[in-house]
């Protein structure tokens, strides 16, 4: 329904002859409901954002940016870090302020150092715009729990990765200037296909950028600190489908990855 009004209103303006384009079809423009929360960004503002999500090499995301959206129910307030996970945000925090060093409570002490807050919020769901996203956490939205990220890889070059949010949560951190709230959310990330060629199965002429269903392995890559991004850094969701490739007498089963553009789409 969010989905047809959005449709229905971009239709309108359209049709009306003003000469716009892009995002600035949306300003001025009354909304209700979920839409209205655009409402308060520009679309400059709306474009900066959307386009964190894919230039990740001029992007310093943090987490604790404005986003237009919330975190959504089911939830669980003031959970306890487990050790692994306040390791993992030590990582997390490390990488994205590399001015401040960072360490949990039971750490040997530093001179200078942050110490993490063991306790965050969980959230079951996310809205950013119109678009709510699920996790594994919420089995009723679990659906919309498959997202896409781009990653930089350590030959330099960007690959987008798919994923599974396990969930979302808010963790704030107290840094010399003041306390800031992270947006985040955990996800485990999926393997890629045996190889290159198994992965754009789908191409056309051996180009890849024909490919717009990708094969991938079903299972996921162990924790790590990649496992928390801000979720300004979610590109889109997915459609997860099984696809078997079978040569002989072996048959392997892959997971098709089927995008979804964002409904807000940025060239």
């Amino acid at each position: 329904m969010r989905r047809l009004m959005n449709d229905k209103r971009i239709e309108d303006i359209i049709s009306s002859g003003i000469q716009t384009k892009g995002l600035e079809l949306l300003e001025n423009r009354p909304t209700t409901g979920s839409l209205s929360a655009t409402d308060q960004f520009s679309s400059d503002e709306l474009e900066r954002f959307w386009l964190n999500s894919k230039n990740i090499q001029e992007s310093n995301i943090t987490g604790c940016e404005a986003f237009p959206g919330e975190m959504m129910t089911p939830s669980s307030l003031e959970v306890m870090l487990s050790e692994s996970m306040l390791n993992l945000m030590v990582a997390f925090y490390t990488d994205t302020y590399t001015e401040y060093d960072f360490r949990k409570p039971a750490d040997e002490i530093i001179r200078n150092s942050t110490i993490i807050r063991v306790r965050m919020d969980q959230f079951g769901r996310c809205r950013i715009g119109s678009e709510v996203f699920g996790s594994a956490m919420s089995t009723r939205h679990i659906k919309s729990s498959y997202i896409l990220a781009k990653f930089l890889t350590s030959d330099g070059e960007v690959d987008c990765y798919p994923g599974q949010v396990q969930y979302y949560f808010t963790h704030t951190l107290d840094l010399p200037n003041g306390s800031a709230k992270h947006n985040l959310a955990y996800v485990r990330w999926y393997r890629p296909a045996d190889s290159t060629r198994i992965r754009y199965h789908f191409q056309i002429n051996d180009d890849d950028e024909t490919c717009n269903v990708e094969l991938w392995q079903h299972e996921f890559y162990g924790e790590s600190r990649d496992c928390i991004i801000p979720v300004h850094n979610i590109l889109c969701r997915f459609i997860p489908t099984k696809y078997r490739i079978s040569a002989r007498n072996n048959a392997i089963d892959y997971l098709a990855v089927n995008s979804i553009n964002r409904k807000f789409h940025i060239r």
